[in-house]
């Protein structure tokens, strides 16, 4: 008989464990997905709204009439709003620039009042999300900052409701869980708990974009939403949260963002299951886990939302091509690359410098990128800030405008500094490529995985 509720509330939690029967049949150990996007809000954030709103009535930091804010990338402003609105309060979510356009739709079709702001810059920065929220927080009479990643009542519920459900599920015989790791709540709540009621048993493995500072990345940019521990270059202090506690993560698989997007399309296509990109990374971590494994274990990996509100990006192909992430069979810029090694001029460098590196760039084009991007794979499109070419800075260099050791970023190489190059997905046609030149570009950027590889200046794409 179907379950009957009093409220939609009363709906969060219970969901169910679905063998991955298909993606999973190479692995001697069965992997069974914890299917969080079925909570009533579409994902497991669900449980940690609940948890906090409660939470702050009980210690009396949220009272009637009073206002929930919160930034998020949109998965636990969803939650904090269908369970704020249900209890009376005014909701206000912070959301990332870097949130799928779907997400700040769910949000507003709640009743949540949206504002957007930026994660692409220093934690100090006045213009950061977090710095936003908390200047809500102070001007708003009875408002109640959430703080998802200080907030322990947020990995609480995990200890009360994740972790006591998957045992259960599994009738005790989970071996292995894997999850990703974002405020760092769920890994945290749910794998103590189940290390605990393993007798520490359980191995708890957390899945990470490969360069998340989690699991020992760079901290720089990558493409999946909701988890990973982003760095900004010029961060002064590195905060981390306090809901994650590393000592409960026996280890990390770390994943490519290719890997995790073509994963979670997988999902859809061989097992049903519409994900989220985060979730694609939670699988292929799983994968790996079982292929090492034998018929005696059990793995849990936990789908954290619905691929729902990523139709526009992870599902779509025309944006999986558009950011290099996916190639078809026929025409596409792959031919045009020579395979060298791309080069990127610091943002920090020197005139002179800029020319010297320069030298050898094809068509003598470069992106000028932040310090830690210049990278052998490749730069993180988030991470150009403009481009240069050579012949403009010889030009200024000979008629005194500028010095060697001017930099860049000043007014006087900063006039040499050109804006950051159009780009294009690999896997695009070079009329496509065309296109996004238009007519006054000097070039564009190619993106193999998200990620700038290589330049094709006009010349290149046959451009006059």
């Amino acid at each position: 008989m179907a379950a009957v509720h009093e409220s939609v509330l009363d709906g969060i939690g219970g969901t169910p464990l679905f063998r991955l029967a298909r993606l999973g049949a190479d692995s001697a150990a069965p992997i069974y997905a914890k299917a969080e996007f079925l909570n009533i809000g579409g994902s497991v954030k669900d449980r940690a709204a609940l948890s906090m709103i409660l939470a702050a009535e009980r210690d009396g930091l949220l009272k009637p009439g009073g206002t929930i804010i919160e930034a998020t990338s949109g998965n636990t402003g969803i939650g904090l709003t269908i369970v704020g609105r249900q209890r009376g309060y005014r909701v206000i979510v912070g959301v990332s620039d870097k949130s799928s356009a779907e997400k700040s739709d769910i949000l507003r079709a709640y009743g949540a009042e949206v504002v957007h702001a930026t994660t692409s810059v220093p934690q100090e920065d006045p213009q950061h999300l977090f710095n936003l929220v908390r200047r809500l927080e102070e001007e708003i009479p009875g408002a109640w900052l959430a703080n998802q990643y200080d907030n322990l009542a947020n990995p609480d519920a995990h200890v009360r409701t994740t972790g006591p459900e998957i045992w259960e599920q599994t009738e005790g015989r989970i071996t292995h869980f894997v999850a990703g790791v974002g405020t760092g709540g769920t890994v945290t709540g749910t794998g103590s708990y189940l290390k605990e009621a393993s007798g520490g048993a359980v191995r708890v493995v957390g899945a990470d974009p490969e360069s998340s500072m989690y699991g020992g990345g760079d901290g720089s940019p990558w493409y999946v939403e909701s988890i990973g521990h982003f760095l900004h270059p010029e961060t002064v202090e590195d905060r981390w949260p306090q809901a994650y506690r590393p000592e409960v993560v026996d280890a990390f698989e770390r994943i490519p963002d290719r890997e995790s997007l073509l994963t979670a399309r997988r999902l859809a296509r061989e097992e049903g299951i519409l994900a989220g990109p985060s979730s694609g990374t939670a699988v292929a971590a799983a994968l790996r886990v079982a292929r090492e494994l034998g018929p005696e274990d059990l793995v849990v990996v936990l789908l954290p939302d619905s691929g729902r509100s990523y139709l526009s990006k992870v599902h779509s192909d025309a944006w999986m091509r558009q950011w290099g992430f996916l190639e078809e069979e026929g025409e596409s810029l792959r031919g045009l690359l020579d395979g060298g090694r791309l080069v990127a001029v610091d943002a920090g460098a020197t005139v002179g410098e800029a020319l010297e590196a320069l030298r050898d760039a094809p068509g003598g084009l470069a992106p000028v990128v932040l310090a830690r991007a210049s990278r052998p794979f490749g730069v993180a499109a988030a991470e150009v800030v403009g481009s240069v070419e050579r012949a403009e800075l010889a030009a200024a260099l000979t008629d005194g405008s500028a010095k060697p050791g001017d930099p860049l970023g000043d007014p006087v190489g900063g006039a040499l500094l050109g804006p950051a190059l159009p780009t294009v997905g690999v896997g695009q046609s070079p009329a496509e490529a065309r296109a996004a030149l238009g007519e006054a570009r000097p070039g564009v950027a190619v993106l193999v995985d998200g990620r700038v590889a290589a330049v094709l200046p006009r010349a290149a794409l046959a451009v006059g």
